[in-house]
């Protein structure tokens, strides 16, 4: 094995990593805005519709951190 081919595992392993770690964020914030969520409804639970809304709405902008993250994975892969 020469220099190149370790550099590019060590590269490729070490972007592995950075993706797992870059997947914890999102669910921890995915956590929090159903947790936060379900607080509202039990406090007001006329405004379970709306409130449901500003959930989906708070996971999409959540979920796109680990989108990408996933695409600096690929980057750095290569």
């Amino acid at each position: 094995m020469d220099a190149t081919t370790v550099l590019a595992e060590l590269s490729g392993n070490v972007a592995t990593m950075g993706y797992g770690l870059a997947a914890i964020g999102p669910a921890i914030g995915v956590g929090i805005v159903v947790g936060k969520t379900i607080e509202g409804v039990a406090r007001q639970p006329e405004l379970a519709g709306r409130l449901q809304v500003l959930m989906w709405i708070g996971i999409a902008f959540t979920e796109a951190l680990a989108f990408i993250g996933i695409a600096t994975y690929f980057i750095f892969t290569n």
